[in-house]
């Protein structure tokens, strides 16, 4: 028998690349793109895609999105994440 009958994957965790970038990363350097497109003005475009890539890059610092979202929960006005308020302790499982 082969010793490596069953094989176990090294990287449970890794988020799904685009290229060499995560979903968000890629997100963050097309759409100022598209827009400079767009309107045509493609430098400009090109400029802060590479400035949304790098900020992006910076404010994860090795973290997950997630980090983001729960800075942006606690540290942004009560509706810009989407949650109007913080729900009622009885609701928990409900709430998720």
């Amino acid at each position: 028998m082969a010793a490596d009958k069953y094989v176990v994957p090294s990287h449970l965790d890794d988020p799904e690349l685009i290229g060499l970038w995560t979903l968000d990363e890629f997100l963050a350097m097309v759409l100022p793109f598209v827009w400079g497109i767009l309107s045509q003005h493609i430098l400009i475009g090109m400029l802060l895609a590479g400035a949304g890539w790098w900020g992006l890059k910076k404010a994860k610092a090795g973290r997950a999105i997630s980090w983001l979202l729960h800075m942006a929960y606690w540290h942004l006005p009560a509706g810009f994440t989407g949650m109007k308020a913080t729900p009622p302790s009885y609701l928990r499982l409900m709430a998720g």
